[in-house]
This record gives structure tokens, sequence and C-alpha cells, in this order.
């Protein structure tokens, strides 16, 4: 059986399909998987189970990027093909079976929307894939023991967290009467000197934090954040990733949805601005509000 998957272009929403994945895998354990996303989301998948090809869809004008994959994909027939881009793709190629997820915003968890294309309910949560000898490259760079991990910067300014703010809370998470007393910290982002640049209040703030902004792969990171006390992250690819990989996860929102967009893991859940949800400042986001929300997640029982 072969099963052609296409989802998205950014890390976020790429990481909450893989929960879709995840389940077809489990469904259909002699499968083989195309999978085709955008050419920064490739290490989600790239430690994929199963994989047969991971195909890039580099942007290009008037919708060429996808004369690549049509190529590839109209030469076989597939059993399943799974378009969560809601393209015109499924339908032109040969196939047994397609799902094309609906676009447009509408209420509800993105992970919702994502199952509904094949009718799973509930919605399976996402997973993380690295491989070991991802974590062994790791593994010399991380503190022993538990750490605060820092997730500082996004895709867009006005989703960031004031840095003093990530100070002021991983300080107090970390003190001898906070939940992580004495933790170690990481701070991670993504590769760039504007990633580097929009984490570098806090890195210099924190000179004893270990720094592995831009030095990990995907696969790397999630390897990281599976041996996380806590993550504490803006609304990112990062976070969604560190809530697939197992960590206990605090997403920070202000101007957009936690409804659709709050980490979804077995310890995560999202702390929100005081305001209109979707459509608060991240200034509106206090520290005290964010160490008691940290406080309250880390006590919970492990969700089934």
């Amino acid at each position: 059986m072969r099963i052609l998957f296409v989802t998205s272009t950014r890390i976020g929403d790429a990481v909450l399909s893989t929960g879709l994945l995840d389940h077809l895998q489990r469904t259909h354990p002699t499968a083989r998987f195309t999978v085709a996303c955008g050419p920064v989301a490739e290490g989600v998948f790239a430690r994929m189970p199963r994989l047969e090809r991971l195909i890039l869809l580099e942007k290009r004008r008037y919708g060429l990027h996808w004369l690549p994959l049509w190529a590839h994909a109209a030469t076989r027939v597939w059993d399943l093909v799974v378009d969560l881009r809601g393209s015109a793709l499924a339908w032109l190629v040969p196939a047994r079976r397609r799902a094309v997820m609906r676009g447009g915003r509408r209420p509800g968890h993105r992970l919702l929307h994502i199952a509904e294309t094949l009718g799973v309910t509930p919605a399976p949560r996402p997973v993380a894939w690295w491989a070991e000898g991802d974590a062994a490259r790791v593994a010399p760079l991380l503190p022993a023991g538990t750490f605060l991990a820092l997730g500082p910067t996004a895709n867009w300014r006005t989703k960031m967290w004031p840095a003093e703010r990530f100070i002021a809370a991983a300080q107090a998470l970390t003190a001898p009467d906070g939940p992580l007393p004495g933790a170690p910290l990481v701070i991670l982002g993504g590769p760039g000197a504007q990633e580097r640049e929009m984490a570098a209040p806090v890195l210099a703030a924190l000179p004893q934090a270990v720094d592995l902004v831009g030095r990990l792969s995907l696969p790397e990171a999630a390897a990281a954040l599976s041996r996380a006390g806590l993550f504490l992250g803006n609304d990112s690819g990062l976070m969604h990733l560190a809530a697939a990989a197992g960590a206990p996860t605090l997403g920070l929102f202000g101007p957009t949805p936690a409804a659709e967009y709050a980490p979804v893991g077995a310890r995560a859940m999202a702390v929100l601005g005081q305001g209109p949800p979707g459509a608060t400042p991240m200034q509106r986001l206090a520290v005290a509000q964010v160490t008691e929300a940290a406080r309250r997640l880390l006590a919970r029982e492990v969700a089934a």
C-alpha cells in the first residue's frame, strides 16, 4: 500500500499533521509513505518510519511549485491521497481513495480540522520522530538532569513575549521556591540571523544558559526537547514540536488564537494575555500569570 500525504509549509501545522500520519501508520502497518511539505518543515518528517520519499514544495509564482509533485504523483496509482492543503492535486493523480481537507478558517482546534479529513475521532495527538543518532549528537550539549527550555522567538514579532518577562519567568521558575529549583536553562530557536537577533536579549541576560539557537536540526531539537522538564515558549513551530516530543509545554498566546493553535500533548497548555482571545498584545501577559500556569501544568498528572 502506498499513501501520498500532502501537508503544510509551516513547521507548526506540519507538526500538528503528524498525529494523522501516525494514525495511518498504525492502521496500515505495511504502507509506504510519500510526504510533500514545505522546505522549512522537512525535518519534521525526516525520521518518519516507512518514509519512501520526501518531496519539498518550493514556493513559486502561479502555483508552479505543484508541478514537480504532480509529475511524481501522476506516475503511479495511490491507494490513498491525503491533501491537507486543500488543493486540486488529489483529483489530478490516479488514486483509489482521496481525502482533501476543507480550506478556510472555522471554529475549533486545527488538530480537529486535520483529523476530520479522514473522519478520525478522537483526533490523534501529534508525535515527534528522531533517531538514536540525533539523541547522541545533542546529549553532550545538554545539562544533566532536568532543565528549563525557553523558546523566545517566533515567526512574527507580535507573537513574542517581551524578553524581560522571559528572563523574569525563567528566574522565578528556577528559584529555590520555584517548581524547577536550580534547573539549568536551555535556549532554543531556529536558524538564521533573524532568529539569533530575536533571542539575543534573553541570551545576553542569561549567560549561564546553554545556547542552542540555530544549532540543531528539527530531529535533534525534538530529541533535546524530549528531555526538558518544561518548555516555555511563544506560539511557534518549536512550541508544537516540544509538546509532540513529550515535554511539559506552556505556550504563550496573545494576538493568535489559542483555541485554534494551543499546544497538544500529554502535559501541554496555553496561557493567554488578558484581553480578547486572539487579539491581545503579548504585553498583556504578566510574569505572575505565566509562572502560576507553569506550576499548575507541572502539578498535573500525565494525561493518558
